[in-house]
């Protein structure tokens, strides 16, 4: 399982992701997997490491202090990283593992002001996204960044939402709602003012404002332990696998799809769903005539999550 687990992350940072974040958190947690991101060979160091959040649930889970922490919607995008060198735009990079990303530096210059009003070296992280009317948003945003084509790039529909700024000089007394004005200043579209209604999200991410705080607080090999992303967890409709057939998609690649005892959910009556591949299956320990939760992927692709005993 670990084997195809790794196989999902690094289709996910890669931009092709294969399976949901639901899907993946539900099989993460029931098989103990806590790898974050993927090893990238051929990539670039980001100055600062871009860590990964916490997730929680329930917003028993959020911390007990958190009036000191600043709200603002979780975007469901393509994570980068851009370093500005004396004011000048000098590289951007994917994700990655959180260390180490792709160069991306071509394609960033068309969605970000190339120069800002600051000397000293910094590098703004934030999310590339695109309209959930776009199908398979996070997808379509994701697979631009591997665009070999620039013409092709500058045609998608996507837009770059920054959230923080890390500074090479830590400055006392520095408040992330600062840093956020600071970005606006800067013409950026930022994440606590950006209109997110027609952009995909997946929750509500809490950052603790003071940055002595958040500093101090230190971090664990994965996550900052000064911020912390409430998820959306979305209920899915229990019915039953009547069947598995093999079909032939348009890339020539047979995958085998789920027969469902037909289902509501959200005003649509599902009786197909995406399965993956046989690893997938073997995974859920999926049988015919057992019963599956079932959820509709981005509001629109139904997919399995789990087997219901």
């Amino acid at each position: 399982m670990k084997d195809f687990l790794d196989k999902v992350s690094k289709s996910y940072y890669e931009g092709t992701p294969v399976i949901s974040d639901a899907e993946f958190d539900s099989l993460a947690e029931r098989f103990g997997y806590n790898q974050i991101g993927y090893s990238v060979t051929d990539g670039i160091p980001h100055m600062f490491r871009m860590y990964s959040l916490q997730k929680v649930f329930s917003e028993a889970d959020l911390p007990s202090d958190i009036e000191r922490y600043i709200c603002t919607p979780k975007l469901d995008g393509a994570a980068v990283s851009i370093l500005y060198v004396n004011g000048t735009l000098a590289l951007s990079l994917t994700r990655g593992d959180g260390n180490i990303g792709r160069d991306i530096t071509e394609k960033m210059r068309a969605l970000v002001p190339n120069t800002i009003p600051l000397l000293e070296t910094v590098q703004i992280t934030g999310e590339v996204v695109a309209p959930k009317t776009i199908p398979n948003a996070r997808n379509y945003a994701s697979g631009a960044l591997n665009l070999k084509s620039m013409e092709e790039f500058e045609q998608r529909d996507l837009t770059f939402v920054a959230y923080d700024i890390n500074h090479t000089v830590h400055e006392r007394g520095r408040l992330y709602e600062q840093t956020l004005l600071l970005l606006r200043d800067f013409c950026f579209s930022e994440v606590s003012t950006f209109n997110s209604d027609n952009y995909p999200t997946d929750g509500s991410v809490y950052r603790l404002n003071s940055y002595d705080r958040f500093d101090g607080m230190g971090y664990t090999s994965h996550h900052p332990r000064g911020a912390v992303a409430l998820k959306e967890e979305k209920d899915g409709k229990i019915t039953t696998l009547v069947d598995v057939i093999w079909q032939v998609g348009k890339s020539g690649v047979v995958s085998p799809v789920a027969i469902l005892d037909p289902v509501d959910i959200d005003g649509a009556i599902v009786s197909r769903a995406t399965l993956h591949n046989i690893e997938y299956i073997r995974s859920l320990e999926l049988e015919i005539g057992c019963n599956v939760e079932v959820i509709r992927s981005g509001e629109i692709i139904p997919r399995i999550l789990r087997r219901v005993d």
